[in-house]
């Protein structure tokens, strides 16, 4: 297969590269010529993406809730000019009726795990600089039933993005988000449905054109916008939050 060179020779870790938009980046960024390493909980999972591209893509089992095995990732690349934060979980969380042990699994992933995800990034990274981009959501700023805790969580994603663009712009290292809206992956088919294939999601998003492209995302269409945000060309977008979203949060 032949590769293209924008990120040639640059080094990528990838968090929740298993599935998904995960996987999307991951592909996307070893087709561009990046040497990647992907990290998440499953190996079937991680061993399936790096199979695409055996000599780009390694693979790392990790649970990035366990703080200092995610730590030990990130220290030991040697070199690491890129990286995405992507793993999240998604729990359904109602403000009277669950237990806290549910909204405390949502953000040692959905923010611990970014916040701990940039900070050990940028310790490699602050000698020669480089990009970090955290994997937001549109319901950072929109509110669905049930997803409190997501969004909390995602809204305080976005603000750390801004935060550490300033706090780490001395060292040229640039800090930006990505923030989805609805994207078909496995995700969206937890508790063996398809959220995207509900009456409800085609009548209230599709039929009605509040998504005014009338489709949810591909996971590659997010991976573009990533590789848009940390391609070495981009040196003064930072704290930056790009929203793709089909055109769905510029509707009534």
């Amino acid at each position: 297969m032949m590769l293209n060179s924008r990120f040639r020779n640059r080094h990528a870790l990838i968090s929740g590269g298993g599935t998904g938009i995960g996987r999307a980046i991951a592909l996307a960024l070893a087709r561009e010529g990046a040497a990647v390493r992907i990290v998440g909980p499953k190996e079937s999972e991680l061993a399936e993406v790096s199979g695409n591209f055996p000599d780009r893509i390694r693979f790392t089992v990790c649970d990035i809730r366990d703080e200092a095995h995610w730590k030990d990732v990130i220290a030991a690349e040697s070199s690491l000019d890129l990286m995405v934060n992507n793993a999240a979980i998604s729990i359904a969380t109602e403000v009277f009726d669950s237990e806290p042990n549910l909204w405390e699994d949502v953000f040692s992933v959905n923010l611990h795990g970014y916040l701990n995800g940039c900070r050990e990034a940028a310790r490699v990274m602050k000698n020669r600089g480089g990009h970090i981009v955290n994997i937001s959501s549109v319901l950072a700023r929109l509110c669905e039933q049930n997803g409190t805790a997501y969004g909390m969580a995602k809204a305080a994603v976005d603000q750390l993005t801004r935060c550490l663009a300033m706090e780490l712009a001395p060292y040229g290292i640039l800090v930006n988000a990505v923030a989805p809206g609805f994207v078909d992956t496995p995700m969206s088919r937890a508790n063996g449905s398809n959220e995207l294939e509900t009456e409800w999601f085609q009548t209230n998003f599709i039929t009605s054109g509040r998504i005014p492209l009338r489709r949810p995302a591909r996971p590659d269409e997010i991976a573009t916008a990533v590789l848009f945000l940390a391609n070495s060309e981009n040196t003064y977008i930072t704290g930056h939050v790009l929203t793709v979203d089909g055109g769905m949060s510029i509707t009534l």
